[in-house]
């Protein structure tokens, strides 16, 4: 690729492409392509000026080169980047704002004024029947507003303030749509489908393969807990699936044989084998923007009640209308109320600030589904973590395999063990698997049909023989597993500072296998900023020991831990919380947070966890630094403190231009003026991002 630098420093550099025009797709495909550079940390493309900017490490020989060898037909995009890429919709709207303002602005310096008197007429129609419409559904809302303040300029011959009036209107709603479209497109962009690999079955057997591989006709196997990666039919298995992402149903649905699956939907219970009927990932994007376009998530209850004033001051603003004309006799007087009221900048500041603090959220790799969890999240006086992937790092390792088998190697235990827990999305089994590939110890499928029994541990059969693999409680009490004679000294003497997991053939203890699980290096910081940021009850829970556990939460300072706790003692503390009148937060990462993070009044997930606690939570994080569960909360508190501000700003000054009005100090014309310029200045400043602003 030919080009040339414009600009560079240290690390950063900006060059421009020898190319008359760039579009969209050329812009997504060039920054895809320098996103995925080792060297580089940081890109940004812009199609309109040909320009790119990059920040890199390392060499600047090496960077120069990469971008030579760049060729638009050689990179390979992933399937849905470009149907879902926000660039183009940017585009439309900075095109439709800046044609507006110069086609109106051109009108009232070119145009005769008799010309311009019968465009605005024509214009003002569709304002007119609006409001007519409302009023024929016996309601006194804003557009009946509307419709009289543009309807009596007309009828006084004021076609300026009429037409400025419906300018502002017009840039108010453009400016409106563009903000709730690009919120919206960010967060289903980051709700898209993100399946790396898929169970393919061949030959009857279950092969681990990259998703991009898979074509429809492929037949796939979705194990409990899992993500249904593409659309489908059912041609084995049953299977209770959770399709509340796609259609809100709270309820899993039974799938059998025959059964259509949807793409983004998670399996609760069972195991299904799928036969693929569509890989798109652009279907996926467009149902999960069907869905929060038509969601009342996205409504915080600020939001709803700025809405439902709004639309009750308007009665208040056309009898006020009504009575200072029949007092003064003075239609000036009387006008300059209509001309000023607070339901516009009331609708249109509180919805563009809960999505564009949505927007800034996915900015810090944040996703939240609604502004009604913004809010939940600066109200919660209550947070409580899983311990294993949220506290402790999301990446535990294998640090020793304790054999207790005779006839097995530490390594074929190994092996063994990750054959099993490669089959469900958890950080422990993560752990095992790694542990066996960096030994390459290749555990091809051997056993028959795997069971997970949630927060417990797996079930199966290898060669005839049962093996389990789990927790202490789930080998020994609930299998009731023995350790083999003479071994009982070694048990006791396990190392303590590591977690465990039993591995059991025959129901005979064969194996432990000690998972270092490192508390995260920033926790203790975060939970002391979390208490200074104004909630009063930090809980830990785990399933692991009450000795691990005592030591994780002296470690991190948290008020109050609970150890050896199950799914449903989780969701029972959540509830019993909100029953005493606390608003929780519920950060989890498994299939056994699922209950806790469905009951909290806000569940957060961990971006790397199993895709059944990502689907049912409501805001995820991703699993680099818990400092983004602070970033969230100084959001939301800020969120609040600006709707407040602006609240407080609109009665203010709104209520200022009327009394001005009424005192004959300001003119109709200029009331409208300043009032839509302030809507419009709130709207815009609603826009920017919280975090930038001064506390």
């Amino acid at each position: 690729m030919k080009f040339y630098i414009k600009h560079e420093s240290r690390g950063r550099i900006r060059i421009h492409l020898a190319q008359k025009r760039m579009s969209s797709v050329q812009a997504e495909t060039l920054l895809y392509y320098l996103q995925n550079q080792n060297q580089v940390s940081f890109a940004k493309v812009y199609d309109r000026t040909g320009d790119a900017v990059i920040c890199y490490e390392g060499e600047r020989a090496a960077v120069i080169r990469m971008i030579q060898l760049f060729h638009y037909e050689e990179v390979e995009l992933p399937t849905g980047l470009l149907e879902s890429s926000g660039r183009a919709l940017n585009n439309e709207y900075q095109e439709k704002l800046i044609s507006k303002v110069i086609y109106h602005f051109g009108r009232k310096w070119l145009l005769p004024a008799p010309i311009r008197a019968i465009y605005t007429t024509v214009v003002s129609v569709k304002y007119i029947w609006k409001g007519i419409q409302t009023l024929a559904q016996g309601k006194i809302e804003v557009p009946v507003l509307d419709a009289t303040a543009i309807g009596v300029s007309m009828l006084r011959g004021d076609y300026g303030t009429a037409g400025s009036v419906m300018f502002l209107l017009g840039v108010g709603e453009l400016l409106e749509e563009w903000t709730h479209k690009k919120s919206v497109g960010d967060l289903a962009r980051s709700m898209s489908l993100n399946v790396g690999k898929v169970w393919l079955k061949k030959d009857g057997q279950e092969i681990l393969v990259p998703s991009e591989k898979i074509v429809a006709g492929d037949e796939i196997v979705v194990h409990m807990g899992n993500l249904i990666p593409f659309d489908g039919e059912v041609s084995n298995g049953e299977g209770m699936v959770n399709q509340a992402s796609l259609t809100g149903e709270s309820v899993p649905v039974r799938r059998t044989l025959g059964s259509v699956v949807y793409a983004g939907t998670v399996l609760e219970e069972g195991e299904l084998t799928i036969l693929v009927k569509q890989t798109g990932g652009s279907s996926r994007y467009e149902k999960i923007t069907a869905m929060i376009e038509e969601s009342e998530k996205l409504k915080s209850g600020l939001e709803s009640k700025a809405e439902h004033l709004a639309d009750r001051l308007v009665p208040y603003s056309l009898g006020g209308t009504a009575l200072t004309y029949l007092l003064t006799r003075n239609a000036t007087k009387a006008l300059s109320i209509l001309m000023v009221d607070f339901s516009c900048a009331l609708k249109l500041a509180m919805p563009i600030s809960v999505l564009s603090a949505i927007r800034e959220a996915n900015q810090h790799k944040i996703t939240v589904k609604g502004g009604k969890f913004l809010e939940a999240v600066a109200e919660a006086d209550t947070i409580v973590f899983d311990k294993t992937g949220t506290l402790t790092k999301a990446q535990p390792t294998v640090a020793e395999v304790v054999s207790f088998s005779e006839t097995k190697s530490t390594d074929e235990l190994l092996r063994i063990a990750a054959c099993l827990e490669e089959h469900f999305p958890h950080s422990m089994a993560k752990a095992v698997v790694d542990a066996a590939k960096e030994k390459h110890l290749d555990h091809e499928e051997m056993h028959s049909k795997v069971e997970y029994i949630v927060a417990h541990g797996i079930s199966t059969t290898i060669n005839g023989k049962k093996a389990i693999i789990g927790s202490y409680h789930f080998v020994f009490e609930d299998e009731n597993s023995i350790i083999p004679e003479g071994m009982e000294e070694k048990f006791r003497h396990l190392p303590e500072e590591y977690s465990h997991l039993y591995l059991a053939l025959e129901g005979v203890l064969a194996a432990v296998i000690c998972i270092e699980d490192p508390l995260r290096p920033e926790a203790a910081e975060i939970i002391r900023q979390l208490k200074k940021a104004g909630l009063k009850k930090i809980v830990m829970m785990t399933g692991d020991s009450e000795r691990t556990a005592k030591a994780i939460a002296k470690k991190v300072g948290v008020d109050e831990y609970y150890a050896e706790v199950l799914p449903e003692d989780k969701a029972n503390f959540v509830e019993k919380e909100k029953a005493e009148g606390r608003k929780v937060i519920m950060i989890g990462d498994g299939i056994n947070d699922s209950p806790a993070l469905s009951a909290a009044d806000v569940g957060i997930a961990i971006s790397e966890g199993a895709e059944i606690a990502r689907e049912i939570a409501d805001i995820t994080v991703a699993a680099d630094d818990l400092a983004e569960i602070l970033v969230l909360r100084m959001l939301s508190n800020r969120l609040m403190k600006r709707i407040h501000k602006n609240y407080r700003f609109i009665v203010t000054f709104n209520a200022g231009l009327i009394l001005l009005g009424v005192g004959g100090i300001l003119q109709p014309t200029t009331s409208a003026l300043l009032h839509n310029t302030s809507t419009l200045y709130i709207g815009l400043k609603s826009m920017g991002n919280l975090l930038d602003e001064p506390v």
